[in-house]
């Protein structure tokens, strides 16, 4: 039985300690904060996020959420509809909004009911705890330790787990600032129920309606400019210049309500190392990922099926080994994922940014469309799917035991 100290309760933290509970290894899973509320989650599961939690056996707690599928994607220049592409676009399922913090919420009600789980809510991580040079626990903001034979970091892009080992992040193309906004429901019925993207007078955004039924509209910067300091109705009418009709109208005449601008400065990274002796990374605290296609989410909860199916099955004597095999199986998805990111990410800046180019693409739409839209989809497929090969064959069998001891 190896004891894990799993630290931060994200997507990838409360999934592995679900899961390694359920094998019978005895896990203390750490949170600094006492509630999951952000105002910035990606809420987006897409159909590999949706497999991963099926193979984990989660299906029905995700079904009793609340939630939306997405009907499609579009992409609009000056305004005019460039191309459209309705959900699940080949796949099984649709891409399906659900609240993260009632994702989470549930997970951790499941993970409760673990009689090998030990819940620290409020407990931020302060440092390592070493013997050697082997990392062998925690120590909690409140002089509390907690040893381990596996600490495993999930606590996220800024990860104090991952600047305590030393390991260093990568940047792996260019990360994303984004000025966020949302418009509370109720919403009239006649918009578009898809993710629209839109390039504009020199300007990038997005526009969905959330799985709650607010309208999200996101503002693409340029790295490091200045936050525009505007009133609500000047942002208003600035989105109204982005966005078409009736969105426009409604963003306008509303713009009273509008929450925002929230500024998120997202990097995107890989740590030179996932792995040291006694420790392992996970998710954004591995590979922070870009918000395009909501991969942080998605690549969170396939890191943790591969993590608990390889450290679940290894003696205590084989967990570093299997920490570096999780690496090196998770690593091809991530790399691929983030390049495609990437792609398209310096796509949209290029049209956003570029009067001549978005002239052509809106006038010429009737035939550009079609041709822009196949590029386009050709990208989504592994956005979507993820890299075949890329997770265990079969699920992890649960093991139960009542004992702990740390």
């Amino acid at each position: 039985m190896n004891r894990f100290v799993v630290v931060g309760a994200g997507p990838a933290g409360l999934s592995l300690a679900l899961q390694l509970a359920r094998a019978g290894h005895p896990v203390a899973l750490v949170e600094a904060s006492r509630q999951f509320s952000r105002q910035f989650r990606g809420d987006a599961l897409m159909p590999c996020g949706q497999e991963a939690l099926a193979r984990m056996g989660l299906s029905d707690l995700v079904e009793g959420l609340p939630q939306r599928p997405l009907a499609g994607w579009s992409v609009w220049v000056n305004r005019h509809k460039l191309f459209a592409v309705p959900e699940p676009m080949g796949s099984l399922q649709p891409c399906r909004l659900v609240p993260q913090q009632l994702l989470l919420e549930a997970l951790l009600a499941k993970a409760l009911q673990e009689p090998l789980l030990q819940w620290h809510p409020g407990q931020a991580v302060k440092r390592l705890q070493r013997n050697g040079a082997r990392i062998c626990g925690v120590e909690l903001a409140n002089a509390g330790r907690l040893e381990a034979d596996l600490v495993v970091g999930c606590d996220g892009r800024q990860s104090l787990v991952r600047r305590e080992a030393g390991v260093q992040l990568q940047q792996r193309g260019r990360g994303l600032e984004v000025l966020w906004f949302e418009l509370p429901g109720p919403l009239p019925g006649n918009l578009d129920g898809g993710f629209s993207t839109h390039l504009s007078a020199g300007a990038v955004g997005s526009s969905c309606i959330g799985a709650r039924g607010e309208l999200q509209l996101a503002w693409l910067l340029k790295n490091g400019g200045p936050t525009p300091r505007r009133t609500p109705q000047a942002w208003g009418d600035a989105w109204a210049q982005l966005l078409p009709s009736p969105v426009a109208n409604l963003v306008r005449e509303r713009a009273g309500e509008l929450q925002g601008p929230l500024r998120v400065s997202v990097p995107v990274g890989l740590a030179e190392r996932w792995h040291q002796p006694g420790l392992l990374l996970l998710g954004d605290a591995a590979h922070p990922m870009s918000p395009v296609r909501a991969q942080g989410i998605n690549m969170a909860l396939r890191d943790s099926l591969v993590a608990a199916s390889l450290l679940s099955q290894a003696e205590p004597e084989e967990l570093d080994r299997a920490a570096a095999a999780v690496e090196q199986q998770r690593l091809p998805e991530i790399q691929r994922m983030q390049s495609l990111q990437s792609a398209e990410a310096l796509q949209g800046q290029l049209v956003g940014h570029t009067p001549l180019l978005r002239a052509l693409l809106a006038q010429g739409r009737v035939l550009l469309g079609p041709w822009a839209q196949r590029v386009w989809q050709a990208r989504q497929t592994p956005l979507r799917e993820g890299l075949a090969g890329a997770l265990p064959a079969a699920e992890l069998a649960p093991q139960r035991t009542n004992s702990i001891s740390w």
